[in-house]
Protein backbone atom coordinates (compact mmCIF):
# COMPACT_ATOMS: atom_id res chain seq x y z
CA UNK A 1 0.00 0.00 0.00
CA UNK A 2 2.57 2.81 -0.78
CA UNK A 3 -0.24 5.03 -2.15
CA UNK A 4 -0.99 6.54 1.41
CA UNK A 5 -1.06 10.24 1.44
CA UNK A 6 -1.53 12.51 4.39
CA UNK A 7 -5.11 14.99 4.72
CA UNK A 8 -5.01 17.42 7.35
CA UNK A 9 -7.44 17.12 9.73
CA UNK A 10 -8.75 19.34 12.67
CA UNK A 11 -9.01 18.08 16.33
CA UNK A 12 -12.89 17.48 16.29
CA UNK A 13 -12.09 15.35 13.67
CA UNK A 14 -15.08 12.12 14.62
CA UNK A 15 -13.09 9.66 13.00
CA UNK A 16 -10.11 11.28 15.01
CA UNK A 17 -11.59 10.84 18.47
CA UNK A 18 -13.52 7.55 17.66
CA UNK A 19 -9.40 6.22 16.45
CA UNK A 20 -7.92 7.43 19.43
CA UNK A 21 -10.26 6.43 22.20
CA UNK A 22 -10.41 2.84 20.68
CA UNK A 23 -7.09 2.70 21.18
CA UNK A 24 -6.99 4.33 24.66
CA UNK A 25 -4.60 7.60 23.44
CA UNK A 26 -5.48 10.94 25.07
CA UNK A 27 -7.82 13.05 23.30
CA UNK A 28 -8.10 15.96 26.02
CA UNK A 29 -6.13 18.75 24.19
CA UNK A 30 -6.65 17.00 20.75
CA UNK A 31 -8.78 20.32 19.70
CA UNK A 32 -6.11 23.09 21.54
CA UNK A 33 -4.27 25.30 19.21
CA UNK A 34 -0.75 24.49 18.34
CA UNK A 35 -1.81 20.60 17.12
CA UNK A 36 -1.74 19.65 13.54
CA UNK A 37 -3.12 16.55 12.88
CA UNK A 38 -3.63 14.04 9.98
CA UNK A 39 -5.45 11.09 8.50
CA UNK A 40 -3.37 8.63 6.71
CA UNK A 41 -5.36 7.20 3.69
CA UNK A 42 -5.32 4.93 0.95
CA UNK A 43 -5.59 5.87 -2.81
CA UNK A 44 -9.03 5.04 -2.74
CA UNK A 45 -9.67 7.43 0.43
CA UNK A 46 -10.45 4.68 2.80
CA UNK A 47 -9.03 5.81 6.38
CA UNK A 48 -5.75 3.70 7.60
CA UNK A 49 -5.05 6.09 10.42
CA UNK A 50 -4.03 8.58 12.21
CA UNK A 51 -1.52 10.90 13.93
CA UNK A 52 -0.80 14.25 15.63
CA UNK A 53 2.13 16.68 15.26
CA UNK A 54 2.99 20.13 18.01
CA UNK A 55 5.41 22.47 17.01
CA UNK A 56 7.25 23.12 20.45
CA UNK A 57 9.62 26.12 19.31
CA UNK A 58 12.18 24.48 17.50
CA UNK A 59 11.00 20.92 17.85
CA UNK A 60 8.04 19.03 17.59
CA UNK A 61 6.24 16.90 19.37
CA UNK A 62 4.85 13.32 17.72
CA UNK A 63 1.54 11.95 19.24
CA UNK A 64 -1.65 10.25 18.71
CA UNK A 65 -0.43 7.58 16.33
CA UNK A 66 -2.85 5.28 15.75
CA UNK A 67 -3.29 2.50 12.85
CA UNK A 68 -7.21 0.99 12.53
CA UNK A 69 -7.29 -2.42 13.40
CA UNK A 70 -7.98 -3.42 9.78
CA UNK A 71 -4.51 -2.34 8.77
CA UNK A 72 -2.06 -3.40 11.90
CA UNK A 73 0.39 -5.82 11.16
CA UNK A 74 1.23 -4.56 7.87
CA UNK A 75 4.16 -1.79 8.66
CA UNK A 76 1.85 0.73 7.84
CA UNK A 77 2.76 2.67 11.58
CA UNK A 78 6.16 4.01 10.61
CA UNK A 79 4.92 4.46 6.82
CA UNK A 80 2.33 6.85 8.34
CA UNK A 81 5.75 8.51 10.68
CA UNK A 82 8.04 8.71 8.05
CA UNK A 83 5.38 10.50 6.01
CA UNK A 84 5.06 12.94 8.87
CA UNK A 85 8.45 13.33 9.62
CA UNK A 86 9.14 14.33 5.32
CA UNK A 87 6.89 17.14 6.25
CA UNK A 88 8.32 18.77 8.99
CA UNK A 89 10.91 21.51 8.38
CA UNK A 90 13.42 19.44 10.99
CA UNK A 91 14.40 22.49 12.45
CA UNK A 92 15.27 20.81 15.78
CA UNK A 93 14.05 17.48 16.98
CA UNK A 94 11.04 15.83 17.20
CA UNK A 95 9.97 14.30 20.65
CA UNK A 96 7.37 11.83 21.62
CA UNK A 97 5.93 9.99 24.83
CA UNK A 98 4.55 6.45 25.09
CA UNK A 99 3.10 4.25 28.09
CA UNK A 100 3.03 0.77 25.86
CA UNK A 101 5.13 1.52 22.17
CA UNK A 102 8.46 2.10 23.04
CA UNK A 103 9.61 -1.03 21.42
CA UNK A 104 7.44 0.12 17.86
CA UNK A 105 9.06 3.69 17.78
CA UNK A 106 12.80 2.37 18.72
CA UNK A 107 12.31 0.27 15.43
CA UNK A 108 12.04 3.00 13.40
CA UNK A 109 14.43 5.42 14.70
CA UNK A 110 13.48 6.61 17.92
CA UNK A 111 15.67 6.27 21.59
CA UNK A 112 14.64 6.47 25.24
CA UNK A 113 15.75 9.77 26.75
CA UNK A 114 15.57 11.11 30.29
CA UNK A 115 13.10 13.53 30.89
CA UNK A 116 15.23 16.00 32.55
CA UNK A 117 16.82 16.46 28.69
CA UNK A 118 14.05 17.29 26.69
CA UNK A 119 13.64 20.74 25.98
CA UNK A 120 11.37 23.22 28.06
CA UNK A 121 9.01 24.04 25.35
CA UNK A 122 8.30 19.94 24.39
CA UNK A 123 7.65 19.90 28.72
CA UNK A 124 5.56 22.11 28.53
CA UNK A 125 2.91 20.33 26.53
CA UNK A 126 -0.38 19.32 27.73
CA UNK A 127 0.67 15.68 26.71
CA UNK A 128 4.03 15.92 29.08
CA UNK A 129 2.93 18.18 31.44
CA UNK A 130 -0.28 16.96 32.58
CA UNK A 131 -1.99 14.20 30.48
CA UNK A 132 0.81 11.47 30.06
CA UNK A 133 2.23 9.65 33.21
CA UNK A 134 5.41 10.65 34.39
CA UNK A 135 5.85 7.23 33.99
CA UNK A 136 5.78 7.28 30.34
CA UNK A 137 8.36 6.73 28.02
CA UNK A 138 10.02 9.98 26.30
CA UNK A 139 11.59 9.23 23.17
CA UNK A 140 13.23 11.22 20.12
CA UNK A 141 14.27 10.71 16.75
CA UNK A 142 17.79 9.73 16.23
CA UNK A 143 17.70 8.67 12.95
CA UNK A 144 14.94 9.02 10.13
CA UNK A 145 11.98 6.65 9.86
CA UNK A 146 12.81 2.87 8.10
Amino acid sequence: MSAITLERIEGNDAGLKAALTEAHLPTDDIEDQGRTFYRAQSSDGRAIGFLGVERCGDDFFLRSVVVLPYYRGQGLGSVLVERAMAGLDHAGDVFLATTSAAPFFTRIGFSEIQRDSVPAAVLATRQLSSICPSSATIMRLTRPPT
